[in-house]
């Protein structure tokens, strides 16, 4: 019973600004804006949305398949993999490329800047859903345009569940595609922001979105989330984290914790609590895939914070 995670690889370039990014953009002159940010601190991770989620999902005993396109520079990449016994059957190497390369700038109130040089992810649309086998459910999360596309109707065809998670891929749709998107998915997930542009996009209210699939999820950040399904709207709160370190990969490695939660078809109290603990605790460690915990622990830390067991 696998769960195909469609979407990028990269490496995350990761700077600290140490002070706030606000206190040096003049809203006044953001039409002639030209800044430049002093960051002493810089990291070299390894990301990608496929990459950060399989990772988390497989700490919690769910069976990821990552289904994605690389560039030359992929082979450390590859030998992590390896080494983390997750599986690259589907993950294609596409000569002449970079693998995706995201650049992202933190400033001391966690909002970012990222720039994102796709590379071989705008040939994702060479794989195929049907390549993969045994499959019950899947997640179409930022990846090359074609690739989407293809991915969604791929599912949508093949009469696997699968989750829209358009990221920071959305503007890259019209309206019509958004809402295409939703009518092929059983789920969407997004955070706020995400969630007002898709609305400003498509023309729709979340309600209205939400009477279209199983479930909507947005998300909040530090003040939780909300899940729309089966008529209402379920409040989910987030765990306090040990620290505020990191925030990449955060929703990452809470829509893990969904990918777990559906497979196991748990209710979404349950669900999306697990997910916003994956988010908490992926929170107070940097970059996307350097938290490492057992079953048990994670067991443990969900009884601690919701005050009730889960078997994982």
């Amino acid at each position: 019973m696998h769960t195909l995670i469609c979407g990028s690889m990269a490496y995350d370039t990761i700077m600290v600004f140490k002070d706030q990014f606000k206190k040096h953009i003049l809203p006044e002159q953001i039409h002639i804006l030209n800044v430049a940010f002093l960051v002493p601190e810089m990291r070299r991770e390894y990301g990608g949305c496929a990459g950060n989620i399989a990772y988390n999902l497989q700490m919690l005993g769910g069976h990821p398949l990552i289904m994605a396109t690389v560039g030359d520079d992929f082979a450390p990449y590859a030998s992590r993999l390896e080494n983390l016994g997750l599986t690259q059957t589907h993950i294609r190497h596409v000569p002449g490329h970079f693998t995706g390369q995201a650049f992202i700038t933190t400033d001391l109130d966690d909002n970012q800047i990222t720039a994102f040089h796709p590379g071989a992810m705008g040939q994702s649309h060479l794989n195929s859903v049907a390549m993969a086998k045994e499959v019950t459910l899947g997640i179409v999360s930022p990846d090359g345009r074609e690739g989407m596309l293809q991915h969604a109707l791929e599912f949508s065809d093949l009469g696997i569940p699968f989750v829209f998670d358009p990221g920071q891929g959305m503007p890259m749709f019209s309206g019509a595609e958004l809402l295409r998107f939703v009518e092929q998915a059983s789920y969407v997930t997004v955070n706020d922001y995400e969630a007002k542009l898709l609305q400003d996009k498509t023309g729709k209210t979340l309600d209205e979105i939400a009477q279209r699939v199983k479930a909507l999820i947005v998300t909040l950040g530090a003040d939780g989330s909300f899940i729309y399904a089966d008529g209402k709207q379920i409040a989910i709160p987030t765990p306090k984290p040990k620290a505020i370190v990191d925030p990449t990969g955060c929703g990452d490695a809470y829509r893990a914790g969904l990918l777990y939660g559906i497979q196991k078809g748990w209710d979404w109290e349950t669900t999306g609590r697990l997910a916003s603990l994956m988010g908490s605790i992926k929170i107070a460690n940097r970059g996307g895939q350097n938290h490492s915990y057992t079953r048990a622990e994670l067991a443990g830390l969900f009884e601690q914070n919701f005050g009730r067991s889960i078997k994982l």
